[in-house]
């Protein structure tokens, strides 16, 4: 019986497979998927470009007729990959108000939730990651200019 899931699979132009991808991936992946990129200010403080979304994070919206509007995330549905956002709606014909719902990619997160010690953990993983990639630089270009002086 084949899997349900592959890892080994890296991408294909094909959109029906790349849907196969994205809802038979495992809730991990599934999770993953939904990141939305960080403001500019949180790119230079954890060294990331984008980070999954949580409830409580402040984002702002990037695209479509709500474009410009700040507001803190409400719901995170992994599975169908899409968010809502406090105190954005829109009016139905009958005047009851429904929740918009928005994919990842058109948020920007501009503060973060940050009281899950779990995702501290990964912000302070990569700063380090980061430093130590920047000492080994520094060490290689030492080690070519004392060469070049022999």
């Amino acid at each position: 019986m084949k899997k349900n899931f592959s890892t080994k699979w890296k991408a294909s132009r094909q959109p029906r497979k790349q849907r196969k991808y994205k809802a038979r991936a495992p809730i991990h992946l599934q999770h993953m998927f939904v990141s939305a990129n960080l403001s500019k200010e949180l790119r230079k403080k954890y060294h990331r470009r984008s980070f999954p979304l949580r409830k409580g994070d402040t984002v702002r919206i990037m695209r479509g007729s709500f474009k410009g509007k700040t507001g803190k995330v409400e719901t995170v549905e992994t599975k169908r990959g899409r968010t809502s956002i406090e105190k954005i709606q829109k009016t139905k014909k009958d005047g009851t108000k429904v929740e918009v719902f928005f994919h990842a990619s058109n948020l920007q997160i501009k503060e973060m939730e940050l009281e899950d010690k779990a995702r501290i953990k990964a912000f302070e993983r990569n700063i380090k990651k980061e430093s130590k990639e920047k000492k080994e630089g520094k060490d290689k270009e030492k080690n070519k200019e004392t060469k070049e002086k022999k």
